[in-house]
């Protein structure tokens, strides 16, 4: 029994010492610092050190801060810029707490800190985008030269990129510079702020979409047109080679038919201006070959002697007629009659149909 009682008595003594020791004592970590206060007010330097730390118990209080590079994620706002442009920025930011004390007395926790960030670097931002243009918030580098299309280099005029003062990290420079003094005011350091996202609003978009647009069909016409210039060229080249060709074939094929003709001309002359008998035989066929000409569908008064109605008398031929007397050989597309044959005795005139 005072074995027991023993035991029990040392189990209590380690566990009150246990308990006081927790309540006496508290660890930092490497990534944060420490606060005691005592009734509600700070006591002492902060604690930066990492390790076990002494206080003590139910009177004082220890209040964790982070020393590590926080996170600042700021709200996407409307903002005007100098040449009357509406755009959305987002923004982002890094800070850390450099005065515990200071940022303890004054804002207490991380929310406060986090809805001072806002208000404080929303309004230098602001402030900054309203001094400058939108071509020196979009761009960061005043070198910078543009990737153009070999294939609209020529339709494309005037400098696709206008030259800038400063640039968008000259902004973001301006920004910290200018936050930084007001946000020391609450122990709380500036590391740097950025431009996350910057968008047009819906109205300044459409205008953009719109005027993009009409680059386009410009460009598009000006190609238009000159393939369309081109096109006629070409056709007005075939045009004229076609026309070429067609001549030349045509005065080969004249050339060829005239050729042909005077041979089938002389020819002829020589079969008919042989005998007299060949002479009187070509008109007696060139004189029947008129007949269904000159007779069909018309009445006609003729006389009897009429050189027309000859061999309808008579199909003798006459002994008087010589070779030097035959008519010419038919040549219907020959250029000339050939000299040696007589032209034919003329078919008298017609009188009016009745």
């Amino acid at each position: 029994m005072p074995t027991a009682l023993r035991s029990f008595g040392l189990a209590l003594i380690v566990l009150v010492a246990l308990i006081g020791f927790q309540l006496c004592t508290y660890t930092v970590n490497e990534y944060e610092q420490v606060i005691v206060t005592q009734f509600g007010k700070p006591v002492g330097q902060p604690v930066t050190q990492a390790g076990l730390h002494y206080k003590l118990p139910f009177i004082q209080t220890v209040h964790r801060i982070d020393k590590r590079i926080l996170e600042w994620d700021g709200r996407a706002n409307e903002m005007p810029t100098r040449d009357k442009l509406y755009i959305i920025v987002d923004t982002f930011g890094r800070w850390r707490i450099k005065d515990p004390s200071l940022y303890f007395i004054t804002m207490r926790d991380e929310t406060s800190a986090l809805s001072r960030l806002d208000d404080i670097l929303g309004s230098e931002v602001r402030n900054a985008l309203a001094k400058h243009d939108l071509v020196e918030i979009v761009r960061t580098d005043k070198a910078r030269k543009p990737a153009v299309d070999e294939s609209l280099a020529e339709v494309t005029t005037g400098n696709p990129l206008p030259a800038i003062r400063f640039g968008r990290t000259a902004i973001e420079r301006e920004v910290v510079k200018e936050a930084a003094p007001k946000l020391a005011q609450f122990g709380v350091e500036l590391l740097d702020i950025r431009f996350m996202r910057i968008n047009y609003n819906q109205r300044v978009t459409l205008k953009i979409y719109e005027r993009m647009i009409s680059e386009r069909q410009k460009i598009a016409s000006r190609f238009r047109s000159e393939g369309e210039g081109e096109a006629a060229k070409i056709l007005g080249n075939k045009e004229r080679d076609l026309r070429k060709i067609e001549s030349e074939a045509y005065k080969e094929v004249q050339k060829i038919r005239g050729e042909a003709d005077a041979k089938a001309a002389a020819n002829y002359a020589a079969a008919y201006n042989a005998t007299p008998e060949a002479a009187s035989f070509y008109q007696f066929m060139r004189t029947m070959e008129s007949y269904p000409a000159v007779l069909s569908g018309s009445t006609l008064i003729l006389s009897t002697d009429s050189e027309l109605l000859r061999f309808l008398k008579s199909t003798t031929p006459e002994k008087s007629l010589t070779p030097t007397s035959a008519p010419a050989v038919p040549t219907p597309r020959a250029p000339a009659a050939v000299p040696a044959a007589p032209a034919p005795a003329p078919a008298p005139a017609a009188p009016p149909a009745q």
